[in-house]
C-alpha cells in the first residue's frame, strides 16, 4: 500500500515485512558496510525496516543518506 495518507504509526506497520534481501545478494552484502539511498525521508518507517532487513541478511553497518526530510508532523 502505498505510505502517502498514512500516520506515523500506520507507515511503520504498513512497510513490516514488505521487504526481503535475496540469498544472492546475501551473500553479496554480509560483512560489508552498505549505504541505503533514498528520496525523501517522511517518518523513517521505509528506512529503518530496510535498515532492519539488511542488517539482519548480514550487512555490517547500514549508513543512510536521503536527498529531502518533510519537516511537518502531519504526512
Amino acid at each position: 500500500q502505498p505510505q502517502k495518507g498514512l500516520s506515523r504509526s500506520e507507515r511503520h506497520s504498513n512497510v513490516r515485512g514488505a521487504f526481503a534481501v535475496s540469498p544472492r545478494a546475501q551473500a553479496s552484502i554480509k560483512d560489508k558496510n552498505v549505504m541505503l539511498v533514498d528520496d525523501v525521508f517522511t517518518s523513517g518507517a521505509t528506512l529503518n525496516e530496510c535498515a532492519r532487513v539488511l542488517k539482519r541478511a548480514g550487512a555490517a553497518k547500514v549508513y543512510v543518506v536521503t536527498l529531502a526530510r518533510v519537516t511537518r508532523e502531519e504526512f
